[in-house]
């Protein structure tokens, strides 16, 4: 990930209904929440949810998906997961020992060595 989309994240995380949303959508992974539920949910204005979603999306954290009617969210958890990564990849002044069992859970498919290089 480079450093302009993990700001672009970032920013898209701080603010509190997006935030609330993502990780409404976190929870209901993999089904995700139609963009009227999550404004019930949230208590906001639909109109409202959808700029928030559209923010959460040029982001690259959800997706949406057009079943019938409406729209699908879900959480992308690669998108979270590389975020994740690139905040975490110069850990602890690069003693990645220290950070080995953080990077260890979000990358289960490879050595906490492999994911810091």
């Amino acid at each position: 990930m480079e450093s302009d989309n993990a700001i672009t994240a970032l920013a898209a995380l701080a603010q509190t209904t997006r935030l609330e949303a993502f990780r409404l959508l976190v929870q209901h992974e993999p089904d995700g929440l139609p963009a009227g539920e999550l404004a019930r949910l949230l208590d906001v204005p639909q109109n409202t949810m959808s700029s928030h979603l559209s923010t959460l999306a040029r982001a690259g954290l959800i997706e949406g998906e057009r079943q019938s009617r409406s729209i699908i969210y879900r959480a992308k958890l690669d998108g979270l997961k590389e975020l994740m990564l690139f905040l975490l990849k110069d850990c602890c002044g690069g003693n990645a020992d220290l950070c080995a069992p953080l990077i260890a859970e979000l990358t289960p498919c490879c050595s906490p060595q492999e994911a810091t290089q």
